[in-house]
């Protein structure tokens, strides 16, 4: 986060942001900072995959985008994937080899993250969980 981008004001637009953000109108996929930056490449915008990574962390960081780590598989190791999702704090219950994911509540969680925050005196507390496993098709 930068000092212009606070809490306390919306988040400055910038050709960047647009650009990176636009590419989630078509989808609802998971999406890593590679295939963003091949996309933005295809329709022939030149933004710096230095640009990309930066972008996706300010976006993760104000709400405009979810963010897991996905299962690598094979040769492929794991990395961010990144989804504009379509509610407020929520979970993933994502598939490991197709990617499937659902969006889950999870009040029990919720519930005993602020306690042992509490417990422990800390407040203002953030947490992540990430659940994985195989669907129903995959299976």
């Amino acid at each position: 986060m930068t000092s212009t981008d606070t809490p306390a004001r919306p988040l400055r637009r910038t050709h960047q942001r647009e650009l990176v953000t636009s590419v989630f109108d078509d989808t609802d996929q998971w999406l890593t900072a590679q295939q963003i930056h091949n996309k933005l490449a295809e329709r022939g915008e030149k933004v710096g995959l230095a640009t990309v990574y930066r972008t996706l962390a300010v976006l993760v960081e104000t709400g405009g985008l979810d963010a897991i780590h996905a299962h690598g598989t094979g040769a492929n190791p794991p990395e961010w994937s990144y989804r504009r999702c379509s509610t407020q704090h929520h979970h993933h219950l994502t598939c490991r080899r197709c990617g499937r994911t659902v969006e889950i509540a999870a009040p029990p969680i919720e519930n005993w993250a602020a306690y042992m925050a509490s417990t422990h005196g800390y407040t203002a507390i953030e947490h992540v969980i990430e659940v994985s496993g195989l669907c129903p098709t995959c299976q």
